[in-house]
């Protein structure tokens, strides 16, 4: 069913869900809500209507894995909610690997000096974007390169290790094996 336009996300969680909701291009994603959950009945068909309103042509919903890859614990709830949300909207859902997604957004809202109570409030909308936005960017063709012209070897290559210490807010950089090299532009490119 893909006569909608938009992907809309959900960052599920016991409490809260957040919700965000990508652009009709399917280029970006932004923060649509944080819903508060109630019944399941309630939050299925608060679902449901976004999907309406919005021209939504594809559910994607977090499935929380462990670090490691493994199923968490809130894996049972979430398999049930899933369950009712394919029964309850009329376009399809995925499933979308979540892991850290709430972290990132912790640390962004931290880094944006975002109090601790205002946070709370819409951190899962945030994670929820976040989710989204990975999944958009997967979506996108990779980039057709141009041939590599070092690729048939006949030019000498000069391997310079990344530096490990900075000076002069990084104009110059000593790599571990002593020598330097210069960011950006170099004086030959300038012509």
């Amino acid at each position: 069913m893909e006569d909608g336009k938009r992907v809309l996300a959900l960052d599920y969680g016991t409490v809260r869900i957040g919700v965000a909701l990508s652009d009709e291009m399917g280029w970006t994603a932004q923060p649509l809500e944080t819903l508060t959950r109630r019944t399941l009945d309630r939050d299925i068909a608060h679902i449901a209507s976004l999907v309406g309103t919005y021209e939504v042509r594809q559910v994607l919903l977090g499935f929380p894995l462990q670090l490691d890859g493994r199923e968490g614990p809130a894996i049972q709830a979430m398999r049930e909610f899933q369950a009712r949300l394919e029964a309850g909207v009329s376009v399809p859902v995925i499933l979308w690997d979540e892991r850290l997604t709430t972290k990132s957004a912790e640390d962004l809202l931290i880094a944006a000096d975002v109090s601790r109570r205002k946070r709370k409030g819409v951190v899962d909308r945030i994670a929820a974007s976040i989710l989204l936005q990975s999944y958009l960017a997967s979506l996108e063709p990779e980039p057709k390169r141009e041939p590599d012209a070092w690729a048939d070897g006949s030019s000498e290559q000069e391997t310079v290790e990344p530096p490990h210490e900075s000076t002069d807010r990084g104009r110059t950089s000593a790599g571990r094996n002593g020598r330097t090299w210069r960011r950006g532009l170099s004086d030959d490119s300038l012509g």
